[in-house]
């Protein structure tokens, strides 16, 4: 394992000595605070699309599960194809706070377009798909500038805040969609031009507060893309990867767990922009607790019981319950799985990747997950399409189960950073 502290093994089996981060390694740092403030501002924007997208396409626009899928997948999943790139670019370049810009930039400026689209399958679409596009030439360099700015021992700690404070925005995004829905019957145009606003602003804040850099030391070699994909010569970050994959291969997207609930409970369409404030406040809550917690006892675990909680969310849905328990119940388990998995498990690839290929290993790592997660929210439309929301949650339990665990088994428990240093 390569230690992301004081030195980092080259090709040649020599060790060069990097400066130290600095005293800011003991904490947080103010790369993960301005960062943490920028995913506020977009997570905001993001969400309060997100809230209303799955009643706007279903609802709204009366596309069957199948095409929801479709388009959901598309949503999480097509940023699968340009992660790798965005974190090599960030690399090869030593400018990750320019390429995570790009990709802020251009999930803002797409946002009007959702309501150019129209009724346009094919428009909706390639919106969509340029959104996500700067989600996944962004979130590698970004995750890099944060396991960059701190040691090894509190990266759990630093994406814990970073995480928290993405997760506000999430809070606040639906908050905001539901205020603009209630004020204004059906006002989905003005939810997507509030929505570019705020994004605009978060890239301003970007500019503005996040250094350049992630103390990558000057003069160090620009990485090629082969060297970048010969991370994955490594056992354990292979494995890490694999497992990842695999997850994100039973991981459905949110919008169905909560489609899922509106079938179950009824509810009036005007309070669905509501549901993920559930989940939102208790990753909110939960997110820095879980880094320290990870940073403590170990990464591993606090990931596989965050993927745990999942499982426990899809079984909601098929138990013989209703009512503010099922709703509560759901929420709270997919929270616990967002904030003991989102920034844990890049808590736990960062300190075995080289410094100088950062955010390649981590966009290697998020390309499998994504491609995962695509191909889950197109298989779970066509199941809820052909058999029913009660079967297609039923398979989905069964496959999370079992991919669980071969996680277990893949994932290997992590040495401490005493241990390494020793």
């Amino acid at each position: 394992m390569y230690l992301a502290g004081s030195k980092s093994r080259q090709d040649d089996g020599s060790t060069a000595v990097h400066p130290q981060v600095g005293r800011r390694a003991a904490g947080v740092g103010s790369t993960a605070i301005a960062l943490g403030a920028v995913s506020l501002l977009t997570d905001l924007s993001s969400e309060m699309v997100t809230a209303v997208l799955p009643l706007y396409l279903v609802i709204g626009l009366g596309m069957t599960p199948l095409a929801f899928g479709f388009l959901d997948g598309l949503y999480n999943g097509v940023t699968a194809f340009v992660r790798l790139l965005g974190g090599h670019i960030a690399d090869r370049w030593s400018q990750h706070k320019l390429v995570a810009g790009i990709g802020y930039a251009l999930s803002a400026i797409c946002k009007p377009f959702l309501l150019l689209s129209g009724t346009s399958t094919v428009a909706l679409s390639a919106t969509l798909a340029v959104d996500r596009i700067g989600k996944g030439i962004r979130t590698a360099p970004r995750d890099a500038l944060i396991s960059l700015s701190v040691d090894d021992a509190h990266q759990g700690r630093a994406f814990g805040v970073h995480r928290a404070m993405d997760t506000a925005g999430a809070l606040l995004g639906p908050l905001a969609a539901f205020g603009l829905l209630w004020m204004l019957a059906d006002a989905f145009d003005a939810v997507f031009i509030v929505s570019f606003c705020v994004a605009t602003l978060g890239v301003l804040v970007l500019i503005a507060f996040v250094p350049g850099r992630g103390n990558v030391p000057v003069g160090a070699p620009r990485p090629t893309l082969r060297e970048t994909v010969k991370i994955l010569g490594d056992p354990a970050f292979r494995r890490l990867l694999i497992a990842a994959t695999i997850l994100g291969l039973a991981t459905i997207g949110d919008g169905f767990l909560y489609l899922g609930l509106q079938d179950r409970m009824q509810l009036d369409a005007v309070f669905f922009p509501l549901l993920p404030l559930g989940s939102a406040l208790v990753y909110l809550t939960l997110a820095v607790p879980m880094g320290r917690l990870a940073d403590r006892i170990g990464r591993r675990l606090p990931f596989l019981l965050g993927n745990l909680a999942l499982l426990g969310a899809y079984s909601t849905l098929l138990l013989p319950i209703d009512g503010p328990v099922l709703l509560v119940l759901l929420l709270l388990l997919l929270g616990v799985f967002y904030a003991a998995t989102d920034g844990v498990l890049m808590a736990l690839a960062g300190p075995g990747i080289p410094r100088d290929r950062r955010a390649g290993g981590m966009a290697l790592l998020q390309t499998g997950q994504a491609t995962g997660r695509l191909f889950a929210a197109v298989l779970f439309g066509a199941a809820w399409t052909f058999w029913g929301v009660t079967a297609a949650f039923a398979a989905a339990s069964v496959v999370l189960l079992v991919v669980l665990l071969a996680a277990a088994v893949l994932i290997r428990p992590e040495r401490s950073t005493a241990e390494e240093v020793a």
